[in-house]
């Protein structure tokens, strides 16, 4: 059973490396409010392997990930709470 999820932005890393794959997504999530949901258009390879896991590192959780065609993966994030200094 597939649970739909209502996108409130999405941002495509896919022609980015790294570190910027992070960054424009970081920037992304600044943008959002706490529970808002993120799709990352992402390819396989460094980003696949670090974006999930700096997207973790922040306090975020990763609804979803998913392959949309050969080696470009749909990555769904609900945005966490943060404390803002």
């Amino acid at each position: 059973m597939s649970e739909e999820v209502n996108v409130d932005k999405q941002v495509d890393i896919t022609k980015d490396v790294c570190p910027f794959t992070f960054v424009k997504v970081k920037i992304a999530l600044d943008g959002l409010d706490s529970g808002n949901i993120l799709e990352v258009t992402l390819n396989k390879g460094e980003a696949m392997k670090n974006v999930p896991r700096s997207i973790k590192d922040e306090g975020h959780k990763i609804l979803k990930i998913q392959e949309v065609s050969e080696g470009v993966f749909s990555l769904i994030v609900r945005k966490g709470a943060q404390a803002t200094a």
